[in-house]
């Protein structure tokens, strides 16, 4: 009994993190109607988000104590360029052009994403129920994207492509530092991981910016500090706790809420809108990606 409950709260814990991580994409939107540049509300993400993860570090900082050689600390840093400064910069960029449901259903495709880089790097096979499910997400993707480039003209594929990279450092990220994270520790790694994402667009800024980050409205940096505590920092540990609770594969699952939770603040508080045929491709997206998800918790 205690079990069972148990794998509820992790699914419920799970389900708030997910929400909790999609409301970015809509918190960065509103950002924008301030006329905030991308790298701008980047910054102000990492700067708000960065001292969290120092204290996570120290208190932290013993967890899977054991032997490191150098070049584990040399992939840490290049996993956290990867994975959390380019991917999140690509991101940032894309919102730019591209409404913040549309920027959910792309970049939830990493798992896809995955997959084909396991096949090609680490030549992890792809069964017949993967590739069927590969196939049928970038159907969906095509149908949902093509009929939104018809309605926002050109730009949209520039937004598409950004955050189309993010999705693909996203997943570099997430193959190649599974072999990490056992000797760090999952906290620990994600807080030396983030750090470093900070420093790395802390340099950004500080060499290609001209943007003085003290004229915006208050209401921008409102939205920063709620991207970074609620949309960064809260949820990467629910998830962290829920998948310890129910474990990855039955998280990959409850994931799929990602994209509609986003589509529906998006429409409460943007205003946007899906026609039937992108709402079609979206539930093939989503179709695709738990038939993978499945067939991984086989």
């Amino acid at each position: 009994m205690k079990s069972k409950q148990a794998f509820v709260y992790g699914i419920l814990i799970g389900i708030l993190g997910i929400v909790l991580f999609s409301s970015k994409a809509v918190m960065v939107k509103l950002a924008y109607q301030y006329n905030v540049d991308a790298l701008s509300m980047l910054l102000l993400r990492m700067a708000f988000a960065f001292p969290f993860y120092i204290i996570i570090a120290y208190l932290y900082r013993k967890e899977h104590k054991e032997t490191m050689l150098r070049n584990d600390y040399v992939w840490l840093v290049f996993f956290g360029f990867v994975g959390y400064y380019l991917a999140s910069y690509f991101d940032f960029v894309g919102l730019t052009y591209i409404k913040a449901s549309l920027e959910r259903i792309i970049l939830f495709i990493y798992p896809t994403i995955v997959l084909l880089f396991n096949k090609l790097f680490l030549k992890k096979a792809i069964t017949k129920q993967q590739k069927l499910a590969i196939l049928i997400t970038y159907i969906g993707i095509v149908i949902t994207f093509g009929s939104e480039v018809s309605i926002s003209g050109n730009n949209a594929y520039l937004g598409g492509f950004f955050v189309l990279l993010s999705a693909i450092t996203y997943a570099s990220y997430l193959v190649g530092s599974g072999w990490l994270i056992p000797k760090f520790g999952v906290m620990r790694f994600t807080a030396y991981a983030m750090i470093v994402s900070c420093i790395c667009v802390f340099i950004h800024y500080g060499i290609f910016s001209n943007v003085n980050i003290l004229n915006f409205p208050w209401q921008v940096y409102a939205l920063g500090l709620a991207i970074a505590v609620f949309a960064t920092v809260i949820p990467s540990f629910l998830v962290s706790i829920s998948i310890k609770l129910i474990d990855s594969s039955n998280f990959a699952v409850i994931a799929g809420i990602g994209p509609i939770s986003t589509i529906i603040l998006a429409v409460i508080f943007l205003n946007e809108s899906l026609t039937l045929l992108q709402i079609t491709g979206t539930l093939a997206v989503i179709f695709g990606i738990l038939m993978i998800s499945k067939s991984k918790g086989k």
